[in-house]
């Protein structure tokens, strides 16, 4: 299988990852939403930039960086920090035999970079069921921030950890 190759989201590249988003909900249970209108979901109004992975032609990931729209991991930033200069890491998913090969590493990184270029800070919450993501944000030095619930469908919630992007 040839190296991932990261590069920005187009438009044809929705029904795509649209399918791939539809194959790690039913594999991962990621995301808890979207899953209904997966093609909507990832091209919200409120997305800024978004990358996919790319391998063999096919699309394996992707990330989005979204305008805050009220999140808790956004209040705690701000409210920790005082700076409100912050777009939301969100939407970030790789198929299962793409995993182990840096691919999801790839992608934060991508959003990474465009963030500081633009002077962002990246806050993000992560359902506490999500071990591996977790993981990922730690090692490339993330700060936990703080506690949630993440809200989703008709009044569910789930246990969430709340990071911010290292400076």
């Amino acid at each position: 299988m040839a190296e991932a190759i990261i590069r920005p989201f187009e438009d044809a590249d929705l029904p795509d990852a649209a399918a791939a988003l539809v194959e790690i909900h039913r594999s991962d249970g990621y995301p808890v939403e979207g899953v209904d209108q997966p093609e909507r979901w990832l091209r919200s109004e409120s997305v800024l930039a978004a990358w996919v992975a790319e391998e063999d032609g096919r699309i394996v990931g992707h990330v989005a960086l979204m305008r805050p729209h009220g999140e808790d991991a956004v209040a705690l930033w701000v409210q920790q920090s005082g700076d409100d200069n912050v777009a939301v890491l969100a939407r970030l998913f790789v198929l299962k035999e793409s995993r182990r090969r840096a691919v999801g590493e790839d992608l934060m990184k991508a959003a990474m970079h465009y963030a500081r270029t633009r002077g962002l800070r990246l806050v993000l919450d992560v359902m506490t069921k999500d071990v591996a993501a977790i993981r990922l944000y730690e090692r490339l030095g993330w700060l936990k921030i703080g506690e949630a619930a993440h809200h989703y469908g008709d009044g569910q919630q789930i246990n969430a950890l709340c990071f911010a992007s290292p400076a």
